[in-house]
């Protein structure tokens, strides 16, 4: 009895033992799997190359990864695509641990028996084998790590964890991995819309992807049997294929050049196929007005409710060398012509003028630092005499806005201009002075059409946004900058400006009843420009959900042939429009207009605020003076013959050096020598008289 208790007590201290030993070896191999499994988690992620995205994630560059292969992940692998991946490469994919023993078994007895074998591996262990970089040192040493690697991923991963890596790694030809990236590549489409031909196509590469990819002719042959094999029942049709792929789309031209790079993947807020959509309308328009001078074009979309930038199309055709194609012009400053009006009747309104304040649309005379005199005169050389400003803003009056910007005073526009908007000028702004208000000012499409988010955005201006990863705006607009939420008008001023801006009846005198900015919507509005002699054509507009800028021009800044805001940027800014009315991007989101209300002047009704006084506002810009032209001082060089037209706000008596010259609204002098004159006029029903003088002088 006593032997048997020492040998069972010998057994069972053996047994312990032996338990322990296998307990620790257990952890030890638990341990050494995890450690593995992180291994294989920085290893994955290594394979991925840096991608720049679009907003919905499309790749607009891929750059090459550790190895100079390209590849662009999927997230989810189809899964009518997974049945055929497992039916060709891994039969028992969902019942082995890693490693088929019957596969191995028989690999391992042809081996000996120096029989052709057929591939032994599983999924698991070629993605194993992808990850480690072991395809071409298939020694025993690598093999045994690949074994483990795959006891690993069984371990720690989900069959379609392992299935989505395996699809993400494979290499496929030509630098690519991964299926998506092929697909892209050789189909120009993702993965989940290949067809049934196409995705045998690329499983037909798997064996031999450098001889056997889709751009080689044996591939046909090898997907058709593989059709034959594992799939019968459908039907097998020869895929179209690309002839090259780029790793870059036409996007990251206007990225790349507005300063916008990711040292790691980033998602941005370009909407490629809206971009592509754009471009076409851009090159059409322009290689049809090529004769005319609009050699290039610029297009911006914005989405006011956020500061995204949508659309960033700064060339026709990026990929073209010739004409300035390789400038992106949504960054460069040119004379934007009457779009500044709007900014300059808002600071207006803010001031104390209203849509029915009148004006006097005549000639004036400015004395400007350069010396010479300015005559401000409008874009068709006539004057309408007095208009209200509703009237002088919807016909893009030049005289009108000149007069508001007087009233406003220069030095408070420049504040507006620079601590309001935050506007950075290439120049000092006492070099264009009044010159602003006829189109002098220079701005970057991206700039001013970001600034017209105001009108949507009712006073409120967003920075500008172009990753959606990240608040970073890479110092975009160029001239503005701004990096936090600026309330640069009260929205009752605002929704003046916007009531006339969005009028396309007032503005049928100069714009006509069939016109390029019209739409089949009714709460937009829009704004045309032209710099002078016509060099540059720009069109500004906004619906609730977008805002579009449009540029024509060249980038050599030759004048176009008579091509106006209207007829040139109109055009494109009008096909866009559509476009993007007929997308998802348009909510019908209202611009409101609560803060008005309409009053009954002068047999019409204008827009005002609930509390004003109309007979307050209306007669702020008139000036009560007799004498309209010449002017005080007005220096003449004396030639016989010679007439000075003279011209009066009604029918006065007019006197030089006290003679009469009878009683007239408009006349004119006839000077027979040189000489200082005394010209007057005197109202013939109040007496009042005003008086200025002329000098006659003879030439050196």
């Amino acid at each position: 009895m006593k032997r048997f208790w020492l040998f069972f007590k010998y057994l069972t201290i053996r047994k312990w033992r032996i338990f322990i030993l296998l307990a620790i070896v257990s952890i030890v191999t638990i341990l050494a799997l995890f450690y593995v499994s992180q291994d294989i988690e920085r290893r994955y992620t290594n394979q991925f190359s840096v991608t720049i995205y679009d907003r919905n994630k499309l790749p607009l560059k891929i750059s090459g990864n550790i190895r100079g292969h390209y590849v662009h992940p999927l997230e989810n692998l189809p899964e009518n695509f997974s049945t055929l991946l497992t039916k060709k490469e891994d039969r028992y994919f969902y019942y082995h641990f890693g490693v088929n023993p019957f596969s191995t078994v028989r690999a391992l007895y042809w081996y000996f028996t120096n029989q052709p074998s057929g591939g032994a591996s599983t999924i698991t262990q070629q993605l194993s084998k992808n990850l480690l970089g072991t395809e071409l040192n298939r020694s025993f040493l690598n093999k045994l790590r690949e074994v483990l690697y795959s006891f690993s991923l069984e371990l720690f991963y989900s069959k379609e964890e392992i299935l989505l890596m395996y699809g993400n790694t494979v290499y496929l030809g030509n630098q690519m991995q991964g299926f998506q990236t092929a697909s892209y590549a050789y189909f120009n489409k993702p993965l989940v819309e290949t067809s049934h031909s196409e995705k045998l196509s690329l499983l037909a590469t798997l064996a031999y992807p450098n001889a056997r990819n889709p751009w080689e002719a044996a591939n046909e042959q090898f997907a058709q049997n593989l059709h034959d094999r594992i799939s019968p029942q459908e039907t097998f049709v020869a895929p179209e294929k690309t002839t090259r792929y780029s790793f870059q789309r036409d996007s990251l031209f206007e990225l790349s050049s507005a300063g916008v790079v990711c040292t790691e993947t980033c998602t941005t807020t370009i909407d490629e196929v809206l971009s592509t959509e754009i471009r076409k309308i851009l090159k059409r328009y322009v290689e049809q007005n090529s004769a005319r001078g609009a050699r290039n074009g610029a297009v911006v979309v914005i989405d006011p409710k956020t500061g995204e930038i949508l659309a960033l199309v700064g060339s026709k055709d990026p990929n073209d060398t010739t004409e300035g194609n390789q400038i992106n012009m949504t960054l460069e400053p040119r004379p934007i012509g009457s779009t500044v009006k709007p900014f300059i009747y808002l600071k207006g309104f803010m001031d104390g003028l209203r849509p029915y304040t009148l004006v006097d649309d005549r000639e004036y005379k400015y004395s400007i630092a350069t010396g010479f005199p300015l005559y401000p005169k409008n874009y068709d050389g006539q004057y309408r005499g007095e208009v209200t400003l509703h009237t002088a803003l919807s016909n893009s009056l030049n005289v009108p806005s000149v007069k508001v910007l007087e009233y406003i005073g220069l030095p408070n526009f420049y504040t507006f201009l620079s601590n309001s908007l935050g506007f950075v000028p290439l120049q000092s702004y006492d070099s264009y002075q009044y010159g602003i208000a006829l189109g002098g000012l220079e701005m970057d499409l991206l700039t001013l059409t970001h600034y017209f988010t105001l009108f949507p955005q009712r006073g409120t201006l967003l920075p500008l946004k172009i990753l959606t990863t990240s608040a970073e705006n890479f110092l975009l607009p160029p001239q503005s900058n701004l990096t936090k939420k600026v309330n640069v008008a009260d929205p009752k001023f605002i929704e003046l400006v916007h009531a006339i801006i969005s009028d396309r009846t007032t503005g049928v005198n100069q714009f006509g009843l069939e016109s390029t900015l019209n739409l089949n919507v009714t709460d937009y509005g829009v704004k045309t420009g032209t710099s002078r002699d016509f060099h540059d054509s720009w069109v500004i507009g906004y619906t609730g959900d977008f805002v579009v800028g449009v540029w024509i021009g060249n980038t050599e800044n030759e004048p176009l042939k008579q091509i106006s805001g209207q007829t040139g940027a109109g055009v494109i800014w009008h096909d866009v429009m559509k476009v993007l009315l007929a997308s998802d991007y348009n909510h019908n989101t209202p611009i409101g207009r609560g803060s008005l209300v309409q009053f009954p002047i002068a047999n019409s009704l204008e827009w005002g605020l609930r509390e004003d006084d109309p007979a307050t506002y209306r007669a702020q810009l008139l000036q009560d003076t007799l004498i309209k032209s010449p002017y005080q001082n007005d220096s003449f060089e004396f030639f016989v013959g010679m007439t000075i037209p003279l011209r009066a706000t009604k029918e006065v008596d007019w006197f030089l050096n006290g003679n009469s010259l009878g009683r007239h609204r408009d006349t004119q002098l006839s000077p027979t020598a040189a000489g200082t004159f005394e010209l007057m006029a005197v109202d013939p029903e109040s007496k009042r008289r005003e008086i200025i003088t002329l000098n006659i002088i003879t030439s050196q």
